[in-house]
C-alpha cells in the first residue's frame, strides 16, 4: 500500500520558487519555454526530492535512478532541480540561461551539464532513449548479476521520464515504446504531461487519440491523474501513481498527468503563448504576486528553501552508503564479475582482444557484410559486453551472435531467447532503433551496434545526429551500400548517403574495401568509442593482405613503380577498380599509385607527415572512385582531379551489370586518370 506523501509547506515553497525561477530565467534571456517548467515544478520536485535514488555528489553513481527530460525544450524543469539538488548548477547559471558558455543551454546536452543523462530536445528522442536505457539495465544486470532476485541487485534502478504531447506525436516514440512493451521493461516509468497545448494552440487540432489505450495496446501499464481544484498538478495522486508503476515489474508504466501549462500565470496559462516565449514583465510580476514573492525582485531563492532542497544531498549519501553495502557484498561473492566490471569502468579491453580479430586469406572473395558478421562473432567471444542486432534484417546485415540468444523478456515464447540475450530484435523500426541504441550506449558498460540497409539509414538520421552531437559510442552496421546490390533497384540503392553522413560532424564513416579492412575497422571502432557508421557491401569483393594502416583512414594499397604521376583513390567495392586501373596504367608506362581510403575522418586525424606520405601534395593528378555522389571528394581532388562517381539513381538489374553500365570499370578509371594527368600538366 502506498505510504502518504509527507509534503509540507516548505516543499510547497520550494515548488513555488521553481515556478518563479522558470519565469525569471526566460524573461531575463528574452526567449525560452517557461510554461511547462512552471506547471511541472511540483512533479520535478517530487522526483528529485522524494522519489529518485540519486547522489548529487556523484552524478555517475552506478546505483542511481536515471531521469530523462524527453520534453527537452522545458530544460529549466531539469536545470532548476539540478540547482536545488547541488549538482553544480548555481543560481548564476540560471540567470545565464541559453547564453554563451553557460551550463544551461536551451536544451539539455549530455556531457555538458552534470546530471543530464541524455541529450534531449528533438521530440521523441528522450523517451526512446529511455527504452534503451531500460534494456541496457537488464543486459548489464544479466552480465554481472543474473542470479539476483528482482530489485535486489546493485545494478537495478529505475528510469523516470517526463514526456509531452510532442514526444508522443513523433513516430520515433511509437517505434521505441512498442518495443519497450514487448520487452516488458518494468523499470521504466513515463510521466506524460497532458497539458492540451502546443505551439499552434489546443492539441485537438492534430492529436485526439486516446494515448493510454494506445499504450495499453503496446503492453504498458496505463495510469492517470487529474488536476487539483485550483488548477495545479495533484502531487499526491502523481506520487501514488509512480508507486503503483514501480510495483509492476513486468510492464513499463505511463502516467497521463493532467496539467495546465504556465500555471499560475493569470492571463497566459493554458495558452500557446506560454509554451515557447517570455511571459513579459507584467505577467511575470503577476505570477510572483500570486505565489507570494516580491514582484520587483528576480531570482529569489530563500536560504530556507535552498537548505531544504539541498537536504537531498544527505539522503543521497545515505542511499549511496546503503547501496555500497550491497555492492561490496556482490564484489566479495563475484570476484570474476567484479574484475569484469572494473575493466568496463576503465574502458579497457582484455589482452586477448587483438588476437581475436580474424585475418582473412588474400586472393579469396568475401562480401564485407559477411566478413563483418564473422568479426562480430570473434569480438563477441572475448567481449561479453558486446551485443546488438538489426531492424529485422539480421540475415542480410549479418549481425547475429552465434549462440548469443535473443534478448527477450522472462517467459517469452521465442525459441532460443533469454532476458539477458545478446541479439536484439528491433523490428522494422530504424528510427526507434537509433534512439534505443543511444540510450543503451549512455550506460557506458556495454558496447552496442545496430544494423539495417544503408538506404534506410535515412529513417534513423535524427537519432544518428544526436549520437554524433553527444559522442555516444554507437556502431551502425549499414549494409547493401551501393548500386552493387543489384536487382532490388533504386529504392534500395544508396547514392547520396555517403555524402550525407560524412557531412555529420563527429560521425566516423568507414567503408572498407575488403574482409581484412573490415576486421581492422571493427577493432578500431571498438577502441575509439565514437559513433561510427560501418558501410558494407552485399556483393563479394576480392581480399587483399591485411594492412594495419586501415586504422589511419587511408593507405597505399598498390605503390607506383616510380614517383607517382597520378593517385587513384577508392573506397569499398571500388578499391579493386583503383588497383586494376593502376596496374593498367603501369603497363602503359604511367606511374600510378592506388590508395584505399576507408575513412575520411580517421585520415584527417593523422599528422601532416602521414597524410603527405599517402597523398603527396605535389601530385595534382588524382582520381576518386566511389559508387556515390562525388561531393565529398573535391577537397581531395583539387582543380585537376577527376571523380568516377554516380550522380543519379540506380536501376533494377544485376549489380555487376549496373557497375559496368554506370562507368565503374577499369577502363573508365584509366580514362579519368589520363584526363587528370593532362589537366595537371596544363
Amino acid at each position: 500500500m502506498t505510504q502518504p506523501l509527507e509534503w509540507n509547506e516548505l516543499d510547497e515553497r520550494t515548488v513555488a520558487t521553481a515556478r518563479v525561477l522558470a519565469a525569471d530565467a526566460v524573461h531575463k534571456t528574452g526567449n525560452g519555454h517557461p510554461g511547462t517548467a512552471m506547471s511541472l515544478a511540483p512533479v520535478s520536485t517530487l522526483l528529485f526530492q522524494r522519489i529518485m535514488k540519486h547522489d548529487p555528489q556523484d552524478p555517475k553513481w552506478l546505483g542511481r535512478d536515471r531521469f530523462v527530460l524527453s520534453a527537452g525544450h522545458s530544460s529549466l524543469t531539469l536545470y532548476i532541480q539540478l540547482f536545488f539538488s547541488g549538482y553544480g548548477v548555481e543560481l548564476d547559471d540560471l540567470e545565464k540561461f541559453r547564453t554563451w558558455g553557460s551550463l544551461t543551454p536551451g536544451h539539455p546536452e549530455y556531457g555538458h551539464t552534470a546530471g543530464v543523462e541524455v541529450t534531449t530536445g528533438p521530440l521523441g528522442q528522450g523517451i526512446s532513449n529511455a527504452v534503451g536505457m531500460a534494456m541496457d539495465t537488464r543486459y548489464v544486470r544479466g552480465m554481472l548479476d543474473s542470479g539476483a532476485a528482482p530489485g535486489e541487485s546493485p545494478f537495478d534502478h529505475f528510469i523516470y521520464v517526463i514526456a509531452g504531447d510532442g514526444c508522443l506525436e513523433e513516430g520515433i516514440s511509437s517505434e521505441a515504446c512498442s518495443l519497450g512493451g514487448t520487452q516488458k521493461l518494468g523499470n521504466l516509468i513515463v510521466l506524460y504531461d497532458d497539458n492540451h497545448i502546443s505551439i499552434e494552440g489546443n492539441t485537438d487540432v492534430a492529436f485526439t487519440e486516446d494515448v493510454l489505450k494506445r499504450y495499453e495496446g503496446y503492453g504498458w501499464q496505463t495510469l492517470h491523474t487529474d488536476l487539483l481544484p485550483n488548477g495545479s498538478i495533484d502531487i499526491d495522486a502523481v506520487n501514488a501513481a509512480i508507486e503503483e508503476g514501480k510495483a509492476d515489474i513486468h510492464r513499463p508504466t505511463i502516467i497521463r498527468m493532467r496539467s495546465i501549462i504556465g500555471w499560475p500565470a493569470p492571463k497566459l496559462q493554458n495558452t500557446g503563448k506560454a509554451h515557447g516565449a517570455d511571459l513579459g514583465a507584467d505577467e511575470v510580476a503577476a505570477v510572483k504576486e500570486i505565489l507570494g514573492f516580491d514582484p520587483d525582485k528576480s531570482f529569489q531563492v530563500s536560504d530556507e528553501v535552498l537548505a531544504h532542497a539541498r537536504e537531498v544531498q544527505g539522503r543521497g549519501v545515505e542511499a549511496h552508503e546503503k547501496w555500497n553495502l550491497k555492492y561490496n557484498e556482490w564484489r566479495n561473492h563475484h570476484a570474476e564479475k567484479a574484475a569484469l566490471l572494473d575493466r568496463l569502468l576503465a574502458n579497457g579491453l582484455p589482452d586477448s582482444f587483438d588476437s581475436a580479430i580474424p585475418v582473412f586469406e588474400s586472393g579469396t572473395a568475401v562480401a564485407t557484410r559477411v566478413a563483418s558478421g564473422k568479426v562480430i562473432n570473434a569480438i563477441a567471444g572475448v567481449l561479453p559486453e558486446f551485443w546488438g542486432g538489426s531492424a529485422d534484417l539480421a540475415g542480410s546485415n549479418n549481425t547475429s551472435i552465434e549462440g548469443g540468444l535473443s534478448f527477450e523478456p522472462e517467459g517469452s515464447p521465442v525459441d532460443g531467447s533469454s532476458p539477458f540475450g545478446r541479439i536484439i530484435h528491433f523490428g522494422v523500426r530504424e528510427h526507434g532503433m537509433g534512439a534505443v541504441l543511444n540510450g543503451i550506449s549512455v550506460g557506458d558498460l556495454s558496447k552496442v551496434y545496430g544494423g539495417t540497409f544503408f538506404t534506410f539509414a535515412d529513417y534513423m538520421r535524427g537519432a544518428v545526429r544526436v549520437a554524433a552531437l553527444s559522442h555516444y559510442p554507437v556502431t551502425y552496421v549499414w549494409t547493401h551500400d551501393s548500386i552493387g546490390l543489384g536487382e532490388d533497384g533504386p529504392t534500395h540503392q544508396p547514392v547520396e548517403h555517403l555524402t550525407a553522413y560524412r557531412a555529420i560532424p563527429n560521425l566516423d564513416i568507414v567503408r572498407p574495401a575488403d574482409a581484412n579492412e573490415t576486421a581492422v575497422a571493427w577493432a578500431t571502432i571498438i577502441k575509439r568509442r565514437q559513433p561510427t557508421g560501418l558501410v558494407l557491401s552485399r556483393q563479394n569483393l576480392p581480399v587483399y593482405d591485411q594492412n594495419a594502416d586501415t586504422a589511419k583512414g587511408a593507405y597505399i594499397i598498390k605503390e607506383a613503380s616510380g614517383d607517382p604521376q597520378v593517385l587513384i583513390i577508392g573506397t569499398g567495392s571500388e578499391v579493386q577498380l583503383a588497383v586494376g586501373a593502376a596496374e593498367e596504367l603501369e603497363k602503359q608506362g604511367i606511374s600510378a599509385r592506388a590508395i584505399s581510403m576507408p575513412c575520411f575522418e580517421w585520415f584527417y586525424e593523422q599528422d601532416e607527415a602521414y597524410q603527405e606520405s599517402v597523398i603527396p601534395s605535389a601530385v595534382k593528378a588524382r582520381v576518386s572512385v566511389e559508387a556515390g555522389l562525388a561531393t565529398p571528394w573535391y577537397q581531395i581532388l583539387g582543380d585537376a582531379g577527376r571523380p568516377v562517381s554516380l550522380e543519379h539513381y540506380g536501376a533494377s538489374a544485376d549489380g555487376a551489370l549496373l557497375m559496368k553500365e554506370f562507368g565503374f570499370t577499369v577502363d573508365h578509371v584509366v580514362e579519368a586518370a589520363k584526363e587528370s594527368i593532362a589537366a595537371a600538366g596544363a
